[in-house]
């Protein structure tokens, strides 16, 4: 108990913690951020001892499909050649984000923002993409409100 007390966010977790996996990413630009965050949690709690080169290939392996496949096949080329290295996954999921983004983030969450609505979900569910959405938009008080529909 005094151990898994003395750990706090982001400590260490049991070989029993259920982590999910990223789904496929094919390049999509609204499916990046997703993927990213996916990829971050998943390194972050079950390969953060590995080696940056491992977590790369690990990434790698999750894009799959569209116009992701010859970027893929590039970068991995480009990497076995030694014409490209990173020096962590994150600098790596950067590279994915500037590649196959919508461009700048916070215009980007703006734009979400104005076209979110509830349709068939709860309140719960649709609050919860409504501060996902929110996070980046720059958006506060009144204007943020008006969004909320």
């Amino acid at each position: 108990m005094e151990e898994a007390a003395g750990r706090g966010v982001g400590g260490g977790t049991s070989a029993a913690t259920e982590v999910t996996k990223p789904q496929t990413f094919d390049g999509t630009p609204s499916k990046v951020s997703r993927f990213i965050g996916a990829c971050k949690l998943y390194i972050r709690m079950r390969l953060r001892e590995s080696a940056v080169k491992e977590q790369i290939q690990w990434i790698l392996s999750y894009i799959q499909g569209g116009s992701a496949d010859i970027w893929k096949e590039n970068i991995i080329e480009e990497l076995e050649v030694g014409e490209i290295e990173f020096e962590s996954a994150g600098e790596f999921l950067a590279e994915i984000r500037k590649e196959f983004g919508e461009g700048d983030a916070e215009s980007v969450k703006v734009a979400e923002l104005k076209k979110i609505e509830q349709r068939g979900r709860t309140m719960e569910e649709f609050m919860q993409d409504f501060k996902r959405t929110v996070r980046g938009s720059s958006y506060k008080g009144r204007p943020l409100i008006k969004e909320f529909k």
